[in-house]
């Protein structure tokens, strides 16, 4: 019960701009004559559907770079911006386009963080989103008062509303689908030092993947096992990092006991860890002569997932080893040609380099076979 009543409170503000988009339909249908829409009621659906989706992308774009700028201002330093599967990275002082898609993520700004301290600078950085898409919405209503009585007001009006929609819901604390919202991160980091750590620690470890770095050459503490506050997702992404530098290291067999554990507790890993997880998983099951048990992992579940995603180079590499452990050339070709397509828009080279490690190691082991 209490699970639904969250549901409900975060869809709530989406609801409502819903609700207001449909009687801004209704009224501009009825005005569509006098107002001068073109198209009459089909021309007022097509107006207010058109600023729905032009208000959804403008306001996503805005609250990342909210964070960038707020962060900017708070000491931290740029690292990347991605909306949809575009991506802009510094690289060697430079700055380059590149492509990542990743399931259930829309955009993304990652930053460098200031060296640590307890004090590390949290708030402004977290709500950065909010308050751009707060000061938007805010413009636009005062866009739209001139433009009222006009049928290009919609359009100003429908995205104040949306950016209000996407500040509460990213504002208010509460947890998302086993997440922490912006609110929730802002009002607990700077209470729990654990959680303000695992967050530091996440931003560096983005930072060093940025310089070209990979997981083995960054220090042994940034992995550290987490002892406790396993619940918050920050927390236990620390621990996914540990799995993936084990992989990385190839301690395969480290590796495979490392991830199920984690994945047997009870924790905060988030569901794409969690299936990025059993890809690897599946992996090392396969390097330790295990294929009966790794093939238990493709539940209906991880091969949507695996679809979804499969333009990941480490879910192409799972598929590739998966094609050479049953023999089949034709996949095991198709995979190889599709992981160096990805590799040339992929951002982190470095983990590139690691992946194409792991497929010597394949082939390898299917050459040995």
């Amino acid at each position: 019960m209490k699970k639904i009543t969250k549901t409900i409170l975060t869809m709530l503000p989406m609801l409502a701009v819903g609700f207001v988009c449909g009687l801004l339909i209704g009224k501009y249908a009825l005005d569509a004559e006098s107002r001068g829409i073109p198209g009459g009621l089909l021309g007022a659906i097509a107006l207010l559907f058109a600023g729905f989706v032009l208000a959804l992308y403008l306001q996503t774009a805005l609250h990342e770079a909210g964070h960038l700028v707020c962060g900017l201002l708070t000491g931290y330093r740029f690292c990347s911006y991605r909306l949809g599967s575009l991506m802009l990275l510094r690289e060697d002082g430079r700055f380059k386009l590149r492509r990542l898609k990743i399931a259930g993520t829309a955009e993304q700004c990652l930053m460098a963080p200031p060296p640590w301290s307890e004090n590390l600078p949290v708030i402004l950085y977290n709500l950065g989103g909010c308050l751009f898409n707060l000061g938007l919405s805010l413009l636009c209503l005062l866009l739209w008062l001139p433009l009222r009585e006009h049928w290009l007001g919609a359009l100003p009006l429908v995205t104040a509303l949306g950016g209000f929609a996407m500040a509460l819901t990213n504002g208010i604390p509460m947890r998302v689908g086993g997440v922490d919202n912006d609110g929730r991160n802002a009002l607990h980091l700077g209470r729990d030092a654990i959680a303000k750590r695992a967050f530091w620690l996440q931003m560096k470890v983005s930072e060093a993947q940025a310089k070209g770095l990979r997981l083995y050459q960054m220090p042994d503490t940034w992995f550290q096992w987490p002892d406790e506050g396993m619940e918050n997702p920050l927390v236990a992404t620390i621990a996914v990092f540990a799995c993936n530098r084990l992989m990385d290291q190839c301690r395969f067999s480290e590796a495979q006991n490392a991830m199920e554990k984690l994945l047997a507790q009870k924790t905060g890993v988030l569901g794409l860890h969690r299936n990025l997880l059993h890809c690897d998983l599946l992996y090392c099951r396969l390097q330790n002569g295990q294929a009966a048990a790794a093939k238990q992992l493709l539940t209906r579940e991880q091969l949507a997932f695996m679809k979804t995603m499969k333009t990941f180079p480490s879910v192409i590499r799972t598929q590739y080893a998966l094609a050479v452990t049953e023999g089949d050339r034709d996949k095991a070709k198709a995979c190889r040609k599709a992981f160096e397509k990805a590799a040339q828009t992929y951002p982190y080279p470095a983990e590139i380099q690691s992946e194409r490690e792991l497929l010597a190691l394949i082939d390898r082991a299917g050459a040995a076979a």
